[in-house]
């Protein structure tokens, strides 16, 4: 018992461990995951896509499995699960009614593929706990490099079609009448969200994903009606949540995932109470452009 309390106890090194090069990747990373997730977050909840995000975290499960049975990255095969189930959800589930129907079917079926990987592999135990809770101390250089390039492509997608994806995602009955391509941003959407889901499971994991990728936007709608302005709260809130948990996991010693999510949640929490107080901040009428 005494050993379990100090090793979750001060560390007087801390200064050293957030000089060090492993920590120096985790804090970029973690940054550049962040700025994805504010990005894409504010989307997925005006698009009510909040189940989908999460069901592709644990769609990839099974890929990352699967590919340590193939000898291959776990990353590559879970970002080919994600890519995959978003194509598959964008393409058959683009009217709200079918999404969650769509979403759950292919959730099933992934689990119950990860369930028969996991089955045949002798030394995924470590894969899995990865996947499933996030290793942002083990960013490479190499992957610092790919997420650069995935958030670039990230924005240069949202901003090339950022007025018909707010359009379609606010009302899309109407800009479909209008002759906004719906069901090809739907798919298009998936994917960028397929990309956003692959790194941010890198920080904080599939089962603690919902609150770096939709946590933060949530609050950030709940602060102002103003799109661009809400994108850039909630990458703030993702990134202070990142910096302050890895500042904290130096300190105390704890994961560094289960702080980064702590302190979003929290966050949220916060405001949400601010808002109902009967001179609080109050919900946004409308979404202004």
């Amino acid at each position: 018992m005494t050993s379990a309390v100090v090793a979750m106890g001060y560390q007087d090194n801390w200064r050293d461990i957030l000089m060090s090069p492993f920590m120096r990747n985790a804090l970029i990373g973690g940054t550049i995951i962040a700025l994805a997730a504010g990005l894409i977050g504010y989307f997925i909840v005006i698009r009510r896509n909040a189940f989908a995000a999460h069901a592709l975290a644990h769609i990839g499960l099974p890929g990352a499995t699967g590919a340590v049975l193939l000898g291959l990255p776990p990353v590559l095969g879970l970002g080919v699960f994600c890519l995959g189930g978003a194509l598959f959800i964008g393409a058959l589930g683009s009217r709200a009614d079918d999404r969650d129907v769509v979403t759950g079917t292919t959730l099933a079926f992934a689990t119950g593929l990860g369930l028969f990987f996991n089955s045949q592999a002798t030394k995924s135990s470590n894969t899995m706990t990865n996947v499933l809770f996030g290793n942002l101390l083990a960013i490479s250089r190499d992957q610092l490099t790919a997420f650069a390039v995935l958030l670039l492509m990230l924005g240069l997608c949202i901003g090339a079609c950022y007025r018909p994806l707010l359009f379609s995602s606010v009302n899309a009955p109407v800009a479909q009448a209008k002759g906004v391509p719906v069901r090809a941003l739907s798919m298009l959407f998936m994917v960028l969200l397929a990309v956003a889901v692959t790194m941010a499971v890198q920080v904080v994991g599939t089962l603690l994903l919902f609150a770096l990728i939709v946590t933060p936007a949530a609050t950030a709608i709940a602060l102002t009606p103003r799109p661009v302005l809400a994108m850039v709260i909630s990458a703030v809130i993702s990134v202070f949540s990142v910096w302050a948990g890895l500042l904290a996991a130096a300190i105390v010693n704890l994961p560094p995932s289960f702080l980064i999510v702590t302190l979003a949640c929290g966050v949220w929490l916060v405001v949400w109470i601010a808002g109902r107080l009967p001179s609080g901040l109050g919900p946004p009428s409308r979404v202004t452009a």
